[in-house]
């Protein structure tokens, strides 16, 4: 149990943050921090000025595990740590939230500059401004208003911002993790404020396998009106995006655990090949999502998609190369009984007055990496579900109440 006078003395706190939450939001936006696989320059000005202003709320304690990144012109990827201090100085609770984004795709559906956030109607818009920023904004709140009601913690607080949890998480959380001994401790209380639902009911404790593939695809280039003359990739490539459908019934398990209960298997980016019209490509790249249920290993998935792609190699005549991006064996999940998810129960019934739940989600977190290292972590937030789409959204609302879920984590520990 916590002090209820406390927390209502930190919650009105919160409250009273209102407008710097906003502001933060927008300066934060303001500077895209988009990762070299998507085409961008990567997150250190945005960790620097992130870190220029935590100095200017009062957090004065930091550790940074920068990873050297030769793609990028400043050669690192910043990931750091900022502490404040409990009664025990061993123990903590941490927020953990990234600083990259995804690029915001096509302009034109946009209502206005992806990286020129506003607010309007009691929702803040823009590019990251959900993912990963309304609970990066929302834990930094949290954690100010315990150091400006100058109360101390039973736990230490650990707030990490982490790099590259977009598209590897190689640069960012796993770099840390296997760049020193011991990151976490056993009993640390572990929070990935990166999946949800719009309830906030929804506690995550499971991540299907992830699988991110490119299909490479060659043929034979020519005119456009002697297609005998060659080999054309791209019909051979959409062939082959039709039989991959395949997988959904060679892997066809349910566990009700997940949402959707089912593995997916999706084409996704499709590269440009020739840029003319009257010519037949030579050569065709498309990806492929696949999400897969722990109960299948993703060897046995790869083997089965690596016999679909021969059969379009002999039917067509092309060849058919196969990269990976990401390939994420799923952990072992937390238990619903950890005593952090029990934590964070508590917390969201005191704020948000509504019974949680513990399931599973196909989106990867970094949460997964720390259930590798049979540490329990808990991935929480009350979320729009805008991410990654025009017109990227969070409720106002949301960084206030999951601020006071992560103080109320806080006041317990």
């Amino acid at each position: 149990m916590i002090d209820p006078e406390k927390f209502q003395r930190i919650s009105k706190r919160i409250d009273s943050y209102r407008n710097q939450m906003i502001e933060l939001q927008t300066a934060l936006t303001a500077i895209p921090a988009v990762g070299p696989e998507n085409g961008g320059d990567g997150e250190l000005l945005k960790a620097k000025f992130l870190k220029q202003h935590l100095m200017k709320l009062g957090f004065n304690n930091f550790r940074h595990y920068d990873a050297k990144d030769n793609r990028v012109s400043s050669g690192v990827r910043p990931n750091f740590v900022t502490t404040i201090e409990g009664v025990n100085k061993s123990g903590f609770t941490w927020i953990i939230t990234h600083l990259d984004i995804v690029p915001p795709g096509e302009l034109k559906l946009w209502s206005h500059d992806p990286y020129d956030a506003y607010a309007k109607d009691g929702y803040i818009f823009g590019r990251g401004v959900e993912d990963n920023q309304q609970d990066m904004v929302a834990s930094i709140f949290a954690a100010k208003a315990i150091i400006d009601e100058g109360l101390t913690t039973a736990n230490s607080i650990n707030l990490a911002f982490v790099s590259d949890e977009e598209t590897s998480s190689n640069m960012g959380l796993y770099y840390m993790m296997d760049s020193t001994d011991r990151l976490f401790n056993h009993d640390d209380l572990i929070v990935v404020p990166d999946s949800g639902n719009p309830e906030g009911s929804l506690i995550e404790v499971a991540e299907k396998s992830m699988l991110w593939l490119y299909f490479k695809t060659k043929g034979k280039q020519c005119h456009g009106s002697n297609p005998q003359l060659g080999n054309n990739a791209f019909v051979a490539a959409s062939h082959l995006v039709t039989k991959l459908g395949k997988l959904k019934k060679l892997f066809p398990k349910s566990d009700p655990l997940f949402d959707p209960p089912e593995s997916t298997f999706e084409p996704t980016k499709k590269e440009a090949n020739v840029g003319n019209i009257n010519t037949i490509p030579g050569e065709d790249v498309f990806c492929m999502d696949c999400r897969v249920l722990p109960d299948y290993d993703l060897q046995d998935v790869m083997l089965s998609i690596q016999k679909i792609v021969h059969e379009i190699e002999n039917k067509f005549k092309v060849q058919i190369e196969i990269s990976t991006a990401q390939y994420v064996q799923s952990a072992k999940p937390t238990s619903p009984d950890a005593q952090v998810v029990k934590a964070l129960a508590q917390a969201i019934q005191s704020v948000y007055n509504i019974e949680t739940f513990a399931g599973g989600v196909g989106a990867g977190t970094v949460a997964s990496y720390i259930r590798k290292k049979n540490y329990p972590v808990a991935v929480w937030s009350k979320t729009n579900q805008t991410a990654h789409q025009p017109d990227e959204n969070c409720p106002i609302d949301n960084i206030l109440g999951n601020a006071k879920v992560f103080a109320h984590l806080f006041l317990q520990y």
